[in-house]
């Protein structure tokens, strides 16, 4: 963590709207079509030893219908027979019944601890699929969508110990070898948590390959595990595979092997051991004194010292330089002077060009020497510092009002989790390389735009949602600002029962579903046909942003929900609907 940049989301001021009215309640009736299943869901219920929040979020709120973002308008489920059902829609008015692409070669009740069975798609023609039951299948699917290309062929299979979910997966080639890399997603009883709930996290990243020259067998060549006190909001692979993204309330860390451990312990005591500062620095408002101890052996003559306007490099003999770097600010290099004092140390003397100004280091980044204070600098300090202060709270109510009264907030203003945090994850050192605090940034949903690149998530910020998208190959720009939803943040926050979040791959509509029958959606702002004035205003209105609301002819609880630019899916025990939200280009 020591080491990792604290980094922080830019948003594009371009995409932000801050004169959006709200949403308008339209009537216009949305096609809606449903499928009856041949065989329910095969829906996991909780049992009495999953009793924590953890358990609720990772397995009881989990959704049971997988998007295939490689394909268009193209989802799956498994069935209680442990049949992969897959729905591949062109034409809504001939929709065609879900059909088996697969069947599991386990028994699924036969296991008693299992989870649901879980799916990703980590390219065009693989698939990750996890039985519940702690098995692993990397699939080979051909083309998906097409009843005539697709044939699910099982490559690779293994037990990789107590049940998981898939919680993401890539494919990519490296060393000229074909690899996927899965992240499997597990709660698991913690008997050292005592003051806790008793369980943790884990997170296990699995690298599988195909074998070197002619063997096309696939085996792992890696396993680390990370672990943590929460269910996190967000986890992705890299599409390199070289990283790993997370988002959580809590902090995950990775578990080391006994070899790790001993290395880092050697590294920690060599650290541990103190070195003495190379040199000493002080300054008054107008210059900067540094003291170096010479060596017994150095002369007068031994000594260069090369000042400019906003360097300084100090040489010893003909060794390396001893000090060398661009200065915190601009002196007058002219002005500088140095001397040999008697205890045989040097001192060197630097005069400042903005007169008052107080470094907080001498040379930049450079952190070998050691600052000393002058007491009465210190007092000076304090001193211009104690109008900040006072021994009495808000003293002076009707002057100063409180910026916030906690009474004016409303219920949806409230956040539970504060302190959630953006991580990114180093493959090779297993350290994290960047952070972001993301404080009130409340996590609402993740969405596959490209599915090229990592799947994006979406942050509320003030009342608003705004989608990022992450580039692990651009450090620079790590996380880019892509969309926003008008007032989501705050419409969501109102929707007590709400279950599912999502929204189409081309921004063009959110959507939220309830435990059961309803489902809200919001469009971005159109244009409109028609003249409409703002009666309070008294001023013509250009675009509305309408919100429809449709209510499923079902009474099972909904157990998954995908969006893609046309067509919203939803998914209940016994019946799959479609919602028609946009009409095809």
């Amino acid at each position: 963590m020591a080491g990792a940049a604290h980094c922080s989301l830019q948003a594009k001021r371009l995409l932000l709207d801050p004169k959006f009215e709200g949403y308008k309640l339209s009537l216009e009736p949305l096609a809606c079509y449903q499928l009856g299943l041949d065989a329910a869901v095969a829906e996991v219920h909780l049992r009495d030893d999953q009793y924590t929040l953890d358990h609720m979020r990772a397995f009881g709120m989990y959704n049971y219908l997988h998007l295939d973002s490689w394909y268009q308008d193209n989802v799956y489920y498994v069935d209680q027979f442990g049949r992969v059902m897959n729905l591949s829609v062109t034409l809504d008015t001939a929709l065609q019944k879900p059909r088996e692409v697969f069947r599991l070669p386990t028994d699924l009740t036969a296991c008693d601890n299992r989870l649901c069975a879980s799916m990703h798609f980590p390219s065009s023609t693989w698939v990750t699929l996890s039985d519940g039951t702690g098995r692993l299948y990397l699939i080979k699917s051909g083309k998906r969508g097409s009843s005539a290309s697709e044939k699910w062929e099982i490559v690779f299979n293994e037990e990789l110990g107590s049940p998981f979910i898939v919680a993401h997966s890539v494919s990519f080639v490296k060393s000229n070898a074909h690899s996927l890399a899965v992240l499997l997603l597990r709660v698991e009883k913690d008997e050292l948590d005592t003051k806790g709930s008793g369980f943790h996290v884990t997170l296990e990243w699995v690298t599988i390959a195909e074998g070197k020259e002619g063997d096309h067998r696939y085996e792992i060549i890696k396993r680390r595990v990370l672990q943590g006190k929460s269910v996190p909001h967000y986890a992705a692979v890299e599409p390199s595979g070289d990283g790993l993204m997370i988002v959580s309330h809590k902090p995950f860390t990775f578990l080391q092997s006994e070899s790790d451990k001993l290395e880092e312990n050697d590294e920690a005591k060599v650290s541990n051991e103190k070195k003495d500062p190379l040199y000493y620095w002080q300054q008054t408002e107008d210059d900067v004194t540094i003291t170096v101890h010479l060596p017994e052996d150095i002369t007068r003559d031994d000594i260069k010292i090369r000042f400019s306007p906003d360097n300084i490099c100090v040489t010893l003999k003909d060794q390396p330089p001893l000090m060398e770097g661009k200065l915190y600010s601009s002196v007058d290099h002219e002005s500088c002077t140095w001397i040999i004092r008697e205890d045989k140390s040097l001192e060197i003397s630097l005069i400042k060009k903005n007169e008052g100004c107080r470094w907080t280091e001498l040379i930049i980044g450079d952190t070998r020497g050691e600052f000393i204070v002058d007491p009465s600098q210190c007092s000076e300090i304090a001193e211009s510092l104690m109008h900040l202060t006072s021994e009495v709270m808000n003293p002076n109510p009707e002057k100063e009002k409180p910026p916030c009264n906690a009474q004016e907030l409303e219920e949806c203003d409230a956040f539970l989790e504060d302190g959630a945090s953006l991580c990114r994850f180093d493959g090779e050192t297993l350290k994290i390389t960047h952070i972001i605090n993301l404080g009130s940034n409340q996590y609402l949903f993740s969405v596959v735009v490209n599915p090229k690149e990592m799947p994006c998530f979406c942050l509320r910020h003030d009342v608003d949602a705004l989608l990022w998208q992450p580039h692990s190959d651009q450090p620079e720009n790590m996380w880019e600002h892509i969309a926003t939803f008008n007032a989501l943040g705050y419409v969501q926050a109102s929707k007590q029962d709400k279950k599912f979040m999502a929204c189409a791959p081309d921004y063009s509509y959110a959507a939220l579903c309830e435990c059961l029958r309803r489902v809200f959606i919001y469009r971005q702002p159109t244009p409109l046909a028609t003249v409409l004035y703002n009666r309070k205003e008294g001023r013509q209105v250009g675009q509305v942003a309408k919100q429809l609301v449709a209510t499923l002819e079902a009474n099972d609880p909904i157990l998954g929900f995908q969006a893609t630019s046309e067509r919203l899916f939803v998914l209940t025990t016994k019946t799959l609907f479609l919602i028609k939200v946009n009409s095809g280009n």
